[in-house]
């Protein structure tokens, strides 16, 4: 089928290092290479690509909504996973553009990056990044991720901070998304910055259904949330405070490839960024996550609404 072969090109182009020093080596989904090109243009459409949870998606549909008023021919590859997969095909041209994280793009990038304020974040990010590779400029809206505990859980252990969990150091599972094993901003920064060690690390999902599930059950103590899910407050779950700046800012910003990114391109997601807020977006996610709403008429809905693209049919 379509969607197996595009997963496993996908998953193929993860295997290879994403910060080699090469420019070359990257394998495309579709079996070939793409070079950059000249100075960039979008004149040829732009793919865009989306991380597997619903914040991701919705924030691709915009870029596309935005984009098609701008005149933009667009396609969307929602869903195709985390940013392990989707730099490795930004890279080989498989997708042109995708929405990032400053902070969590940072760490992936350099894991030793110290830069927590947004502007250093931004130029740590333009030195860091591979060859082809570009970040334009951030948004308003922001999603951080956060380490949550049951308000009965935060009770019995006496936790408010990430610093208590280390008083319960052998005793708490956490379950998060896979990668949050091996991220800075995950178990391994947890360790480094707060001395915690978990009993136990279960492989669930990105601020979804899995790892809010066993939260509520009980079968993991900590989950990795985002900070725009609106489940935490609904379920009056405590986010556990981070004294040591663990955790770095989180605006929304762009990340594509110099082959697309034109004028064109780069004043339509300027106007997108300065129009969505934090509120908003967590609103469109709750949207798609509560209402069970489809979350490109959400992003639709939500750029016809606010003037970013041309009306309808």
């Amino acid at each position: 089928m379509n969607r197996r072969t595009l997963l496993g090109g996908l998953l193929a182009a993860a295997s290879v290092p994403a910060l080699t020093s090469c420019a070359g080596g990257i394998t495309s989904l579709d079996g070939a290479g793409s070079g950059t090109g000249g100075g960039g243009s979008s004149k040829d459409g732009v793919t865009i690509g989306t991380a597997n949870f619903t914040e991701n998606q919705v924030l691709g549909y915009l870029y596309a909504a935005v984009l098609e008023a701008a005149g933009v021919k667009v396609k969307v590859r929602p869903n195709l996973g985390t940013r392990e997969i989707l730099i490795p095909a930004l890279r080989g041209g498989d997708i042109d553009l995708l929405p990032e994280y400053q902070g969590a793009l940072l760490h992936y990038l350099a894991p030793k990056a110290t830069a927590t304020e947004e502007g250093a974040m931004q130029n740590a990010l333009a030195v860091a990044l591979p060859a082809g590779l570009q970040v334009l400029p951030y948004g308003m809206a922001e999603d951080s991720d956060a380490f949550v505990v049951t308000r009965e859980t935060a009770r019995k252990y006496g936790l408010t901070s990430l610093a208590d969990l280390r008083k319960q150091n052998g005793k708490l599972v956490i379950g998060a998304a896979p990668e949050v094993k091996k991220r800075q901003v995950g178990v391994i920064g947890l360790k480094d910055v707060y001395g915690v060690e978990f009993k136990e690390f279960k492989s669930l999902d990105s601020s979804g259904p899995l790892v809010k599930g066993a939260l509520k059950k009980g079968d993991v103590d900590v989950a990795n949330l985002f900070t725009t899910d609106t489940d935490i407050q609904a379920n009056d779950w405590v986010v556990l405070t981070d004294p040591e700046n663990l955790v770095p800012g989180q605006h929304v910003v762009p990340l594509i490839a110099d082959r697309k990114a034109d004028s064109t391109v780069r004043k339509a997601l300027a106007r997108l960024g300065n129009v969505l807020t934090t509120a908003q977006l967590t609103e469109l996610n709750r949207q798609v996550d509560k209402d069970k709403k489809d979350p490109e008429d959400v992003a639709n809905t939500y750029a016809a609404q606010h003037g970013l693209s041309r009306p309808r049919g």
